[in-house]
């Protein structure tokens, strides 16, 4: 099956490339491409009335979108942000007592990673790190520690950006959470729109955290947070768009809406909404969710596997892959292959105009809808050539 008509656009943009980094750089859809002029449109239409326009129904569509992929109990728990640092910062600023007890991985995204090393440089954060390896046992390890006690604040991915390990006991950590501490957020960067995700579960006590950078195919600036109600109620960074709404808080204080919208922050460009809900419409009518385009990735991914683990991949044979096709289980939306020379090989398939992405000693094939079964021959023909 294929879905190439879906991206004209971007594949005609470079006909010889292979693009095997969709968990690094989505293509985007056709859809895109119009609703980022409507978007044009729209504001000099509207003038000073975009924003009218932008809260009364673009940012309803976007959460219901959200809503609706996370199986969550409503899309007020929805803010959107241009990226997921802003909600790290304003979480963080929220935790009344310094400094701020965090468990979480060594294998948390450098958007975290970062901030947490600085906070740790001040003295604003004590941090405790679970390593991901060996990954068979983490998980009960990472919820002994969490069961320990003493955290303010517990972070962990859903599933890990440099190996493609899933972390699927969310529910155990949500049972650990209360208004007071400790708060539970879940990376989901690489879960949303890569394999179904339902949080209805624990969505009065987890937050959430993802974009549309990759897997909803929408481009950077289309970031939001699943914000539980009660948690964090008054974030100390804070935007000016967070007092609009049915405010609370204490006389004479700040006062904050009480639905997700108390995370939002100021003045930000709406076209990566526009693009979201675009792509969103379009899979709409294509009939196609998370679990048929998970599917069509998974069966791509397993034909190269196979080549893999045939010794049919040239040097790539010898590599390890660190989180295999197995069944329909939930998992990434890429392989990760470690290789002592995945640098070199990741420069080669690009000098074959071949696009891949590698971390370290690990280099990653990412799958998606404007691939098919042709592309993946080619992409193993290549890497039996280098």
């Amino acid at each position: 099956m294929t879905y190439k008509s879906l991206f004209s656009r971007a594949l005609s943009a470079a006909p010889g490339r292979l693009h095997f980094a969709a968990h690094s750089h989505h293509l985007w859809p056709d859809a895109s491409f119009e609703a980022q002029q409507q978007t044009w449109l729209d504001a000099n239409l509207h003038a000073d009335h975009k924003w009218d326009l932008v809260f009364g129904q673009v940012i309803p569509e976007a959460q219901a979108h959200v809503a609706a992929e996370l199986a969550l109990p409503s899309p007020d728990s929805i803010v959107f942000s241009s990226n997921t640092h802003d909600f790290l910062l304003r979480l963080f600023s929220g935790v009344e007592t310094k400094p701020v007890r965090i468990l979480a991985t060594d294998g948390e995204f450098h958007s975290f990673r970062r901030q947490a090393e600085r906070w740790e440089e001040v003295g604003a954060a004590v941090i405790t790190r679970v390593p991901l390896a060996p990954f068979d046992t983490f998980a009960d390890r990472f919820i002994a520690e969490a069961s320990r006690g003493g955290y303010d604040w517990i972070v962990v991915s859903q599933v890990f950006f440099r190996t493609g390990g899933l972390f699927d006991r969310i529910e155990e950590l949500a049972a650990l959470a209360r208004p007071e501490g400790p708060w539970v957020l879940i990376d989901g960067y690489h879960g949303f729109m890569a394999t179904p995700t339902d949080l209805s579960a624990v969505a009065d006590r987890v937050f959430y955290v993802s974009g549309g950078y990759k897997y909803a195919m929408s481009g950077e600036g289309v970031c939001f947070l699943h914000a539980p109600p009660g948690f964090c109620p008054r974030p100390v960074v804070t935007g000016w768009f967070a007092e609009f709404g049915d405010l609370s808080g204490p006389p004479g204080g700040v006062q904050y809406r009480s639905d997700g919208g108390r995370f939002w922050g100021a003045t930000f460009d709406c076209t990566p909404l526009y693009r979201f809900n675009a792509v969103r419409r379009t899979l709409d009518q294509q009939g196609l969710d998370t679990a048929a385009i998970a599917a069509h990735a998974r069966d791509l991914a397993t034909t190269f596997q196979q080549a893999v683990q045939a010794g049919q991949a040239g040097v790539l044979s010898q590599a390890e892959i660190l989180n295999p096709v197995e069944g329909d289980a939930p998992r990434a939306r890429f392989l990760a292959l470690r290789h002592p020379d995945a640098q070199a090989r990741c420069a080669g398939l690009r000098a074959a105009n071949i696009v891949t992405d590698v971390r370290d000693d690990v280099i990653r094939f990412g799958f998606g809808l404007y691939q098919d079964a042709e592309d993946v021959d080619r992409l193993i023909a290549a890497c039996r050539s280098l």
